[in-house]
């Protein structure tokens, strides 16, 4: 099997001689890809490789370079010159970066583009609403030491270039850590995650763990038990760091999914709510300033900026989808619905997000809190 490095991939590109077949599945695709690419979902190949020229060379990529592996093989068979991408998308990924921080003047140029677009391109989209959720939520006050949670993915690194902004130009003084916890990731994407905080200019603070050795085995919900324990890390570190809060990257499509999940999967009405005093520390609190910033708004700032972030840094990226969405979960199950509900009306998902914070008490059959349980029917004669 014939197969190209990266370096090797772009120097055929220069010459305007690569047909490459991106593989893999549409969204990740959308998310960024290689210049000239054309995205042909696996299941898709066949079809579309009969359209090809057999004289022209194909290079195929995949995220890793392993799945591609096999439809090199299948086309060759077929007759067709094809080619590997070694490493595949994530390889590419790993030399733009390092491309882009090798010349100072032009990373340093980036930065300051990066920062000039959240306070002018997306002023109205993203910071504005930013600013309204941390005044309307009371998110951050006077003397605040907050950890921002750095997970690599494009919503936990918007939030820390926004918390940045709000230090530098807010009227509240508090302190910021870029808190970042290593549980194993493979070389790849950890250093596609500390080569895209150098560029977006954070000054990570890490520190690491083993949960994915702990997590390594467990066939039920391993994503839902990593998540619980890197949630529980974060806090105790960032406790130790001397922080009262930490801040997570949950933004408005968040809230409203987990909204209709609550009413559709566990008989409830409840949401995510934008901050949380932590049951298990003492005196800490999580925040959530993307409480109000549609999914859609940061695809928008991270494509236009250019910029590829991970969409799962975990170890076994390679064969899971999205960890804590992936195809097939009921979280997938209610972006595809609000997806089509918003064809329907502009209006839907901003009712469903204003629902609960507009709850009328008198027409609930039921609700409880931490005082009890109360039925309508408790009162009912008397009112």
């Amino acid at each position: 099997m014939k197969s190209i490095t990266v370096e090797e991939l772009e120097q055929q590109i220069e010459k305007d001689k690569a047909v490459i077949l991106d593989i893999r599945e549409p969204d990740n695709f959308n998310r960024g890809t290689v210049d000239g690419a054309v995205n042909v979902p696996l299941s898709d190949v066949k079809e579309y490789a009969a359209g090809i020229d057999k004289t022209s060379t194909v290079y195929v990529m995949c995220h890793t370079g392993d799945k591609s592996m096999d439809v090199v093989n299948s086309l060759t068979d077929a007759g067709f010159s094809a080619v590997n991408v070694a490493g595949g998308y994530r390889a590419w990924l790993r030399l733009k970066l390092s491309q882009t921080l090798s010349e100072d003047s032009f990373a340093k140029q980036k930065t300051a583009d990066i920062e000039r677009s959240i306070i002018k391109k997306f002023r109205k989209s993203i910071w504005r609403k930013f600013t309204k959720a941390i005044q309307e939520y009371e998110l951050v006050k006077e003397g605040d030491k907050i950890a921002v949670c750095i997970s690599g993915g494009k919503d936990s690194m918007l939030l820390a270039k926004l918390m940045q902004e709000l230090k530098r130009h807010g009227q509240v003084p508090f302190e910021l850590v870029f808190l970042v916890m290593n549980p194993g990731y493979n070389e790849y994407n950890w250093r596609i995650i500390t080569d895209n905080a150098k560029l977006l200019g954070i000054p990570l603070t890490v520190f690491e763990s083993d949960i994915f050795n702990i997590v390594a085995d467990v066939e039920k919900s391993p994503c839902y038990l990593c998540a619980r324990m890197r949630r529980g890390y974060l806090y105790s570190r960032a406790k130790e760091l001397g922080c009262n809060k930490i801040a997570l990257g949950h933004h408005f499509d968040d809230v409203i999914e987990t909204t209709l999940m609550g009413m559709f999967y566990s008989g409830k009405v409840e949401t995510m709510m934008p901050k949380l005093h932590s049951r298990n520390f003492e005196g800490m609190e999580l925040i959530r300033p993307l409480y109000m910033i549609k999914e859609n708004d940061i695809k928008a700032w991270r494509d236009y900026n250019q910029l590829h972030f991970i969409q799962c840094a975990c170890r076994f990226t390679e064969h899971c989808s999205v960890c804590g969405g992936e195809h097939g979960s009921k979280r997938d199950e209610m972006k595809q619905l609000i997806a089509e509900l918003r064809k329907t009306s502009d209006l839907i998902d901003m009712n469903i997000f204003r629902s609960v914070h507009n709850v009328n008490l008198n027409t609930i059959i039921g609700y409880h809190d931490n005082e009890g349980k109360y039925n309508f029917l408790d009162d009912y004669d008397e009112k």
